[in-house]
């Protein structure tokens, strides 16, 4: 008799357990959908003139303003060799937050094939441009301030670079460089431009890189980065030490990513089926500890086509933007709930 009554409470012990983890995973599901109510893409921006056609849009970054520079491959498509010349119309415009006209516009004659783009918090632009394998830093007015890397000239020294990718600036002005498509590291400089140090090699292990695509600092200079074909994000401490990683289980690249001052952070993915069928794009949400929090957009997020994102940045309101290179679109998603 004591045997079958320790069998029954046994059996109603697994069957608490079992009921209480599914639960959790529906709660948790349940999270996850509830946050899609959370934003909602603003159909009217950005508001271009006339006639004004849009390129391959390939960053977006938010100024201390919170008005929003697009940078974009006007006219330029990319190509397994890239064009020799430089782009003779602007390439750099500065958008306004609320009605996304154009307040400013700058960059021609200047890049071959625009790649990255952010804003420091003294409201300089940097900029990463693959085709000239140099990194650049520019004024907000647009005002060239210091240039890295030997123009069309690849090399994986500290002098040179290999199709760079993004670039992003601590609160003492030294910076770091995903340097990105040819080498697969990360470069520190100082705020002068001198060379600190570079961690990072080809490989999916712990460190290693397989197109550092995106790289972001939090407010305690942790080091986040978009290693883009592994599919995952890697945090690393100042010093470039690995700390932890979030993996991608849902999609097949995870393109770029953004930290806002509370150190939330978002991210892009896309989903490709047999390297050519693409089934788009999500915007994530994860908090300090890269914990996930909302996943927004896969299927026709405007209603129109299957987005494929490239960059994304966020302003203080929590409102997201992101850039299409091969939709050629910037797209503005507001936040309509703080819970």
């Amino acid at each position: 008799m004591l045997k079958i009554k320790s069998k029954f409470y046994f059996f109603i012990f697994l069957t608490f357990i079992c009921f209480s983890c599914n639960n959790v995973k529906k709660t948790k599901k349940e999270n996850i959908n509830k946050s899609l109510s959370k934003y909602e893409l603003v159909k009217d921006w950005p508001q271009l003139p006339q006639g004004f056609l849009l390129s391959a849009v390939s960053a977006v970054g938010v100024d201390i303003q919170q008005n929003i520079f697009m940078f974009q491959r006007t006219g330029r498509e990319w190509t397994e060799t890239f064009p020799d010349s430089l782009i003779s119309s602007n390439t750099v415009f500065l958008l306004d937050r609320h009605t996304g006209k154009i307040l400013n516009s700058w960059g021609a004659n200047l890049f071959i094939m625009p790649h990255g783009l952010s804003v420091d918090k003294e409201n300089n632009v940097w900029i990463a441009d693959v085709g000239l394998h140099q990194i650049f830093k520019f004024s907000h007015e647009g005002n060239l301030l210091m240039t890295l890397g030997e123009a069309k000239t690849p090399g994986n020294d500290s002098l040179h670079f290999n199709l760079p990718t993004d670039v992003a600036v601590g609160d003492d002005g030294s910076f770091y460089v995903s340097d990105g498509y040819g080498n697969s590291r990360i470069v520190k400089f100082s705020k002068e431009g001198k060379y600190l140090y570079e961690w990072g090699k080809m490989g999916d292990q712990s460190g290693e890189f397989n197109t550092p695509h995106s790289i972001d600092l939090d407010s305690h200079g942790k080091v986040y980065v978009a290693d883009r074909e592994n599919n995952r994000i890697q945090e690393f401490d100042e010093n470039g030490q690995f700390l932890k990683q979030w993996k991608n289980t849902t999609a097949t690249q995870l393109y770029a990513l953004a930290i806002d001052k509370k150190n939330n952070l978002f991210a892009i993915d896309n989903l490709t089926v047999n390297d050519s069928l693409v089934k788009g794009a999500d915007i994530l949400h994860f908090d300090s500890k890269l914990n996930l929090l909302m996943r927004l957009g896969r299927a026709n997020a405007d209603g129109i086509s299957v987005p494929r994102y490239h960059d994304i940045d966020v302003d203080d309101n929590g409102d997201i933007y992101v850039a299409e290179t091969s939709g050629k679109r910037i797209k503005k998603f507001r936040k309509i709930s703080t819970e």
